[in-house]
């Protein structure tokens, strides 16, 4: 199969390559091609911009968290011949969790057979430049390094010698160099980019992403190396049903409908405090049967009559004030969460079941469902890929099982009134809830600091969908 594809990477994170894809992606958009945006790594913020962009959702594509045939079959089921598949790299292009970078953006573009373009700050540097760029050419020659963007120049003279050096010893095109600018439209947190629903002027800043994009990047040469990537073999596997980790087939609207007469019906709370959702793990609920709604605290003080929901993460400490204000909404969801509703919370969702939220403005009360409350510290209290070994009875996963996830918060639990046999996970890797444990279990609640992806977690979706068709079928037994 043969799909326009480019994968743009970096020397490092922090060297550009976010701003870059933004404005590659949004040119092309306003230029009239069809672009669909990937995104490489656990990440929901950069793929929130890169969907901006292009007018369309972002995928992510992690080695880690998904097996490479489910990665290949999402790739297959969103390119399109007739546009262009931007992909957007994490940290370095050979940077992974081991020794070999199994899990690094070189090993993706090897299994995509994506070319490469890299892009590299120049900060007080020239010669040396070409001497990292050919170490990356060297290093894997399987990588289809076919480009360079240059970063922050200084100025003319600067960039001449650097496109010298590396064309003379690189044997590479420069494909565009970018001067140092002066500017805050991509404004910073933690360690990415601001999240577009909480940037007021998310639309100017691509559109000033776009600008630059066009100024100073040779747009039709990148084009020519997506359209040149050549033909995409598709191995073994990458096209069968996709199977949860017991190896069932995945649940299918159908077999939904003919047990319960009707689509369940997931409430799914998603607004500017929270908004990290893999647009995968969205479809694999609708594509297991459940009709799927959207909720927001701040629009609404009634939670709609619902057969389960799902919490997504994202900065609920920046809408503290705004999340307490809205009792109704609190008591509610606690007056669901105490009648059996099946909950899952991921992080964010996680910090809103519980009782207060500690920052330095004060204490804000939450929904009040879990007995923990949370503070806030200036360093990341969890941060990286996760496996959990799943270890105690839960409504969403199977004891003995293993999922493999991502963890990423500054907050902390302050008081905790559970205790071990309250939550279901034991953490193999990272750092969880408490004591090497996550997955706090109260009723038909799982909350848990760790996020999962639906096409590498497959058995979640199913067991969500199945849990809310079994509390609408209860719920019709006790009306009846």
């Amino acid at each position: 199969m043969d799909f326009p594809r480019i994968l743009i990477s970096a020397l490092r994170g922090g060297a550009g390559k976010t701003i870059v894809s933004i404005g590659i992606t949004a040119a092309w958009k306003e230029s009239g091609k069809h672009i669909t945006p990937f995104k490489k790594g656990p990440d929901y913020i950069d793929a929130g911009w890169l969907s901006l962009a292009a007018g369309r959702p972002c995928y992510n594509l992690d080695t880690f968290l998904v097996k490479k045939p489910h990665i290949f079959q999402s790739f297959l089921s969103h390119s399109t011949k007739d546009g262009i598949s931007v992909i957007e790299g994490n940290r370095g292009l050979y940077d992974g969790i081991d020794i070999h970078g199994s899990t690094s953006t070189a090993e993706l573009a090897k299994l995509l057979k994506a070319p490469v373009v890299l892009c590299i700050d120049c900060t007080k540097s020239t010669r040396t430049m070409a001497a990292a760029v050919l170490g990356c050419l060297k290093f894997d020659p399987d990588v289809a390094i076919k480009g360079v963007i240059l970063n922050r120049v200084a100025g003319p003279r600067h960039e001449n010698v650097l496109r010298k050096n590396i064309e003379q010893y690189c044997n590479i095109p420069v494909l565009g160099a970018i001067p140092k600018l002066d500017w805050e439209k991509f404004p910073e947190r933690h360690l990415g980019l601001v999240p577009t629903p909480e940037h007021g002027c998310a639309m100017d800043a691509i559109d000033d992403a776009s600008r630059i994009a066009n100024r100073y990047l040779d747009l039709d040469a990148l084009a020519e190396v997506s359209i040149n990537a050549g033909p995409l073999p598709v191995p073994k596997g990458a096209t069968e049903t996709i199977r949860d980790e017991d190896g069932v087939r995945h649940s299918h609207k159908s077999e939904v409908l003919a047990l319960s007469g009707s689509a369940p019906v997931i409430g799914i709370i998603k607004d500017s405090a929270f908004q990290f959702y893999y647009p995968e793990n969205i479809e694999a609920l609708q594509a297991a049967g459940a009709e799927i709604i959207m909720i927001s605290p701040f629009t609404t003080d009634v939670i709609p009559k619902v057969d389960a929901l799902y919490i997504g993460g994202g900065f609920p400490e920046t809408h503290a004030q705004e999340l307490t204000k809205n009792t109704t909404f609190r008591r509610q969801l606690k007056d669901l969460a105490e009648k059996g509703l099946p909950i899952y919370a991921e992080c964010g969702g996680l910090m809103y079941l519980g009782e207060e939220l500690v920052l330095d403005e004060g204490t804000f009360p939450m929904a009040g469902v879990l007995p923990v409350v949370f503070g806030f510290s200036k360093k990341p209290q969890g941060h990286g890929y996760t496996v959990v070994s799943v270890e105690h009875e839960n409504p969403y996963y199977k004891i003995g099982s293993e999922i493999k996830g991502h963890e990423f918060h500054y907050s902390k639990v302050l008081k905790w009134r559970g205790a071990d046999k309250d939550l279901a996970f034991g953490m193999k890797r990272g750092v969880g809830f408490i004591n090497k444990r996550d997955g706090i279990c109260y009723k038909n609640v799982l909350a848990t600091y760790t996020h999962i992806h639906a096409l590498g977690t497959t058995s979640w979706a199913g067991a969500l969908v199945r849990n809310a068709m079994a509390h609408k079928n209860n719920r019709f037994r006790v009306q009846s």
